[in-house]
């Protein structure tokens, strides 16, 4: 994970969220070697080395994370090989991970000696508790696609020949839905994830009021009383 991918993040989701053809977003790793095997540790010496770099890298980072955050449409992780470090920390920005059955999971971050934040902490003990968080973090250790689902990193694991089709099949349900229905539940979602204080509820409330105000909400209704599949338009 590179501080280029790290910076183009944004730009990119910002992309998907404008246009309204996209209704589900995907990320995979190109080839069937990793996901993402963690940070480009090449980089560190001149990206991570003094405290002024660190800040920089961080603050590029979080950019990254609040571009996911405020990404209003499903993001699904297509995850074959290695998941490792800061590929394992993108895979949990997705709401939904599928993983192949020779994927590797870990942080190796006590391995390497290097500082791990405590946003990144916070997320794996929200999705997987603090004893597993624990294990992940302290033994900076490899744990396989069976140990990964059974910690609750990952939804569902595959053979590596059913990934793609998987994926494929799950994507094409969700985009079948009303698109902005889907979109504010992921919104509502991700805001019951924040502490409290940080939630911005009259956001997803807004959300609420226009799907109740969409051409999609009365084309539900007809369909279903007319006992057919909708066909929704996004608006």
């Amino acid at each position: 994970m590179s501080l280029a991918m790290n910076e183009a993040i944004p730009t990119i989701l910002g992309a998907f969220n404008e246009d309204p053809a996209v209704r589900v977003v995907v990320m995979t790793g190109a080839g069937d070697k990793a996901f993402v095997s963690g940070a480009d540790i090449s980089e560190f010496e001149a990206h991570r080395s003094s405290p002024e770099t660190i800040a920089e890298f961080d603050r590029i980072g979080d950019l990254a994370a609040r571009a996911f955050a405020d990404l209003e449409k499903p993001l699904i992780a297509m995850i074959r090989g290695f998941c490792m470090g800061g590929g394992l920390m993108t895979a949990m920005r997705a709401d939904i991970r599928i993983a192949s059955d020779d994927s590797q999971f870990g942080v190796p971050a006590a391995k390497l000696g290097l500082g791990y934040g405590f946003g990144g902490v916070k997320s794996l003990m929200d999705l997987v508790g603090p004893a597993y968080a624990r294990e992940i973090l302290f033994t900076g250790g490899r744990f396989s696609a069976e140990e990964a689902w059974r910690m609750g990193l990952v939804n569902r694991v595959v053979a590596v020949e059913e990934l793609e089709p998987s994926v494929r099949e799950l994507a094409s349900t969700i985009a079948a839905n009303a698109p902005m229905t889907v979109n504010t539940l992921r919104v509502a979602v991700n805001e019951a994830l924040r502490d409290p204080g940080r939630r911005d509820l009259e956001k997803v409330e807004r959300m609420v009021e226009a799907c109740f105000a969409s051409d999609d909400y009365k084309e539900g209704r007809r369909a279903f009383m007319e006992k057919r599949k909708p066909e929704f338009i996004g608006r």
